[in-house]
């Protein structure tokens, strides 16, 4: 597989929805149709796990995120969103991967309006600095709320068949999103428990590093916190569209301390 490292090390900067700001108020009623039996099969996982309803009635969330790539750097900074408006805050303690050149504390932030950069409380305008964290804010807010986005506007379901992995099995999913200029779009491929109605793993691409033909295999475990079952254990690598494991490291993410409803507002994600 010729997915480089570096190209490993920026997809968790480069995995943004393409319907984030049209987050899932028809969600907020349960559906009546479904486009096809994997529209039907996501539902009732994102149903199980906590739906759009269950997670903004959290209003909002603080946490630790650690991410390590295989070479042992590792990302660790403090998270907050807000889930009305989709602000996102990060005060990173140790950036071995981001902006490693900053020393001591980094703060980035997005009010809904503008994307902002701290170091050691002193405002950073460089253009490139600011460009991951225009990466950084949208990502990680994804990546957290992912499973109920999987319900919003804009995305398609086809539903590939079934597959017995480990005496598990599974029904598996891919999902696409709409392309509004012709270009390829990501691809989730989900491997849903049909015992559990979870994801235990997904493969997806990343059209914007160049992801395409050789996808990542993500892996997941999960903790119930606050009506949800959240995946705050999360590995992955390149695999193949077979979703065979290879022996190449894992790319490690752990979500921490998890706490809701913290009564967050907007003066806390300005600069």
């Amino acid at each position: 597989m010729r997915l480089s490292l570096i190209s490993l090390i920026i997809i968790n900067a480069l995995l943004i929805s393409c319907n984030g700001k049209e987050q899932s108020n028809t969600q907020k009623e349960g559906l009546t149709s479904f486009q096809n039996k994997g529209h039907e099969t996501v539902y009732h996982m994102v149903q199980k796990v906590g739906n759009y309803s269950v997670l903004s009635k959290n209003k909002d969330v603080v946490y630790t995120y650690t991410y390590q790539t295989p070479d042992g750097k590792t990302d660790v900074s403090t998270e907050k969103y807000l889930f009305d408006g989709e602000l996102s805050y990060g005060a990173y303690q140790q950036h071995e991967r981001t902006l490693p050149d900053l020393e001591g504390l980094i703060e980035q932030g997005y009010d809904g309006s503008e994307y902002w950069l701290k170091h050691k409380g002193e405002i950073i305008n460089d253009p490139t600095a600011l460009k991951r964290v225009t990466f950084n804010r949208p990502t990680n807010f994804y990546w957290f709320t992912m499973f109920q986005k999987l319900l919003d506007p804009g995305l398609n379901y086809e539903y590939i068949g079934e597959k017995t992995i480990d005496n598990a099995v599974y029904d598996i999913v891919k999902i696409s999103f709409d392309s509004t200029d012709g270009k390829p779009t990501d691809i989730y491929q989900v491997y849903i428990n049909r015992d559990t109605q979870m994801v235990d793993q997904f493969l997806f691409t990343v059209v914007d590093a160049g992801v395409v033909d050789t996808p990542l295999l993500m892996q997941l475990e999960y903790e119930e916190i606050g009506g949800l079952l959240i995946p705050t254990k999360r590995v992955y690598k390149a695999s193949n569209w077979d979703a065979e494991v290879t022996d190449a490291p894992w790319i490690k993410v752990n979500w921490n301390n998890i706490k809701f409803n913290n009564g967050l507002s907007l003066a806390d994600f300005k600069k």
